[in-house]
């Protein structure tokens, strides 16, 4: 059996991973990439294989870095089934349409540019038809139902508590009389997050692949972050500001509604001016909010009971849908105070543009980050301090305030992560560290080693592994350069490095040569780099 890590690999995007063994070839997510040019170009490239001899697809759940591309999986000759989950499927009929809709925008609008400088059209990396007619191949099983699915593979998801329908995928392999079980985490939610369950517990895995979004951090406490929340929704509300919150239509919005829901309902000395309209300014999120109320049996014991009780947690008084475009663009006409929540989470696409573009510049507006911001997103730019953004072919000033809250994220963080593993009766006996920046997955990755003494291994995109007989064995193609040439690299980087600090240190014009200082930050960054990518190397190769 060989594992290969085709994306999502030292980047939280593009999740793909390719299993083969002596008669089959499965997928695990087939997911966008996305943040900076480099990376959504990726997404234009072949496949790392045929997709006609993938013989079926394990989807852990439906955003889009994890599922994106799968309408181009299917254009491009993938016959098999989607295993996932009913809410995974039912969510994903209006994610991955969703995302062709915006495939086709996006060409078209470039499409018209390129006419003008006489360049030739571009296509979609799929339609919103393609969409739809990959979802033939959906095929949705019960959580902790064990299915065998061909005589020599059986799989079985358990709740990830990520997202509604979310999963941690269990996979056992037979060949010649030997079984290898490989688990893969998915995304993995904190516990005790409103509406969905708990992550479930893994008894037993002989290799684990598992996410590291938040591994070099903790979380605030879930308390803190509605205070929070709600502190700058009434001091913006007070100056008579607007309040934009860019957030994950699936998940992410129907949480806030759920918190905000609460928030209004018991907050009884709340003057009836602050009681500020709340916007969901999403189809999509409108559409997945709906696609929640119907899997309540997803949800968690409290969600449930507040349901039968008749209290439905999506819906309050001052809060509002919004579908029509002429309706989201009425948002911006008026500088009334409100919340207006809209996609995308990352600020790369959607409504959220739009109103970032007519608010970024005024000091009265907030805006509030409540999830991961990838490399390269605006999402990113903004939360990093950017002064001026490029929006909508205009540059915007940013005078709005710029806030932050991780206690709303999806994701595990380091103790969670840590407190999952450690429940294992049965340790794995190497964990591939995927779906996290190097910052995040390189502490991971040393603590794992020093407080469950497990051998970790951190894949570069491309790299392979081979199960033989118990013994696993690395294949890098050309993408790893042997260890001793990188060892050379950094040795002499340092020596430069060294050489450098000295002359600076004992510089007193060196703060105000900018060019000095450029390049001297320029050789710091490629040191740490190439230090980073050296640890990784050792640690995959056992050193």
């Amino acid at each position: 059996m060989k594992i290969q890590f085709l994306g999502a690999a030292k980047i939280v995007t593009g999740s793909n991973y390719l299993i083969t063994t002596n008669k089959y070839k499965i997928l695990i997510d087939c997911g966008l990439f996305q943040g900076s040019e480099e990376l959504e170009q990726l997404n234009y490239n072949d496949f790392e294989f045929d997709p006609k001899e993938i013989d079926f697809l394990l989807l852990s759940h439906a955003h889009i870095d994890h599922a994106g591309r799968i309408p181009k999986l299917v254009k491009e000759g993938f016959k098999g089934k989607i295993y996932c989950t009913k809410a995974t499927n039912d969510l994903s009929k209006i994610m991955l349409a969703d995302s062709g809709h915006i495939q086709e925008s996006d060409v078209k609008w470039e499409n018209k540019k390129r006419a003008r400088a006489g360049k030739p059209p571009l296509k979609p990396l799929y339609t919103a038809a393609d969409a739809i007619t990959s979802l033939r191949h959906f095929e949705p099983i019960l959580y902790n139902q064990k299915l065998n699915v061909n005589g020599h593979i059986s799989i079985r998801f358990k709740d990830a508590g990520h997202v509604l329908g979310s999963a941690i995928v269990e996979l056992w392999v037979e060949e010649e009389k030997d079984t290898v079980k490989v688990v893969f985490s998915g995304d993995l939610g904190p516990p005790n997050k409103p509406i969905i369950r708990d992550p479930q517990i893994v008894n037993s895995a002989d290799y684990l692949i598992i996410e590291s979004t938040y591994g070099n951090r903790l979380h605030e406490d879930i308390d803190d972050r509605v205070k929070k929340l709600t502190s700058i929704i009434n001091k913006t509300v007070a100056r008579g500001g607007t309040v934009l919150i860019p957030s994950f239509a699936v998940g992410r919005t129907q949480e806030l509604i759920y918190e905000l829901n609460n928030y209004y309902e018991n907050a009884d000395d709340l003057e009836a001016f602050m009681r500020v309209p709340i916007y969901i300014d999403s189809p999509m999120a409108t559409s997945a909010t709906e696609i929640f109320a119907k899997n309540v049996d997803s949800f968690d014991d409290e969600t449930k009971k507040l349901i039968l009780s008749g209290d439905n947690p999506f819906e309050f008084d001052n809060l509002f849908f919004v579908r029509d475009v002429k309706e989201s663009m009425r948002l911006n006409t008026s500088d009334f105070p409100k919340v207006v929540i809209s996609a995308s989470g990352m600020c790369t696409a959607g409504r959220i543009r739009h109103h970032l573009k007519h608010n970024l510049w005024k000091a009265k507006t907030s805006v509030v980050f409540v999830g991961y911001q990838a490399n390269g997103t605006l999402g990113r730019k903004l939360k990093d301090g950017a002064k001026k953004v490029k929006l909508l072919g205009e540059e915007i000033i940013v005078n709005a305030e710029i806030h932050s809250i991780d206690g709303f994220s999806a994701h595990a963080d380091q103790k969670d992560l840590i407190n999952w593993i450690s429940a294992f009766k049965k340790k794995p006996k190497k964990i591939f560290i995927v779906h996290g920046e190097e910052e995040s997955s390189i502490p991971f990755a040393k603590l794992i080693n020093e407080e469950l003494n497990i051998q970790t291994i951190i894949p570069n995109m491309g790299y392979s592994f081979e199960v033989e007989n118990d013994v696993l064995r690395a294949y890098s193609g050309e993408l790893l350069e042997p260890v001793q040439r990188k060892e050379n690299i950094l040795k002499e980087l340092q020596e430069v490095y060294g050489q450098f600090e000295g002359l600076v240190q004992n510089t007193d014009k060196f703060i105000d040569d900018k060019i000095l200082k450029k390049n001297y930050d320029a050789l710091k960054n490629k040191l740490l780099d190439l230090q980073h990518e050296l640890l990784s190397i050792s640690i995959l190769l056992g050193k």
